[in-house]
């Protein structure tokens, strides 16, 4: 890797919040340490749940369970940096460490991007071709649509690595961000920069915008579906399920459209590093807790759960 052989710069300064210090320093950290400590609980519980109930073995679950993985990737890959940077009130990263820390989150991003893609396309075939649903959705095609949404999202993204890799540091070393993210780092360059832009904008076709239109589309037709569903009791039970979804597809696209889709110049750098404290560290927190707390099965396996502790 000779992404230093040419540059003056071999680390960098992360500025975190500048205006957060002292007490509020403290304060934040304990914040975004109870957040990410109770996100893994939350992850953990979801994955042990589908893994060693039986009523739960369903593909929603199944894909339920991997997103509640991917997320707790996602926060470890980005959360501890974080939390380093806060404490510290700004902390340095090797140029190699940045780039790391890059590939990671946007490999995991693509990846979690796909896989509620399938998850969108599972409640799709469920409401909208419920005869053949089992069929369609067997165990082997439940495992190839998350190897798939893996391997895509890390391999994909060795392209924009390999451009990463070739990027020359002159000066200046400060990112004013909480973590590497892909914008104000390539900022910070003083290579030549337009076929890494172009690379960006062209991988992001099938990372970002071929997804959303996929889940778009699978929740129009799931949309149509429901409403054609008499006023029952069935009705509830498939829209409650729906709208758990459609919370948390708006939820993480709306934020990752909102962070790179809209120009920079856009809004303000506070804005850009709040959305990003949004999509990076609330997001993953919110995203169980609306499967579980607006989902009736997992409610009462929990419950099931937390009486057979009780007792014993």
């Amino acid at each position: 890797m000779n992404t230093s052989n040419h540059s003056s710069v071999t680390t960098f300064l992360l500025l975190g919040f500048p205006d957060v210090a002292g007490y509020k320093a403290t304060f934040f950290f304990i914040v975004i340490l109870i957040v990410y400590i109770l996100t893994l609980m939350i992850n953990t519980m979801v994955i042990v749940l589908v893994s060693v109930e039986p009523k739960l073995h369903s593909p929603m679950y199944f894909f339920l369970q991997q997103l509640s993985f991917v997320e707790s990737m996602f926060l470890t890959t980005v959360v501890p940096n974080r939390l380093n940077v806060v404490w510290l009130e700004g902390s340095t990263i090797s140029i190699i460490g940045c780039i790391t820390q890059t590939y990671m989150y946007c490999a995991i991003g693509c990846t979690e991007c796909h896989l509620l893609t399938v998850m969108a396309y599972d409640r799709y075939l469920a409401i909208c071709n419920p005869l053949h649903y089992n069929t369609i959705m067997n165990t082997r095609l439940q495992h190839l649509l998350v190897i798939y949404c893996w391997v895509f999202g890390f391999l994909v993204t060795q392209i924009t690595l390999c451009f990463l890799c070739q990027l020359e540091f002159c000066g200046p070393n400060v990112i004013d961000h909480f973590f590497c993210d892909l914008v104000p780092y390539l900022e910070l360059s003083c290579s030549y920069k337009y076929a890494l832009q172009l690379e960006i904008m062209i991988v992001g076709i099938p990372i970002l915008v071929i997804p959303f239109i996929l889940v778009i589309i699978s929740y129009i037709r799931v949309f149509i579906t429901i409403f054609g569903i008499s006023f029952t009791k069935g009705w509830k039970k498939t829209f409650s399920t729906f709208s758990s979804h459609l919370t948390v597809v708006t939820m993480y696209f709306g934020t990752i459209l909102t962070i790179y889709m809209v120009p920079a110049n856009g809004y303000t750098l506070p804005i850009h590093k709040l959305i990003a404290f949004l999509y990076i560290v609330v997001t993953p927190l919110f995203n169980p807790i609306i499967y579980c707390l607006r989902n009736q099965e997992m409610r009462t396996v929990m419950e099931k759960l937390f009486r057979r502790r009780e007792k014993k």
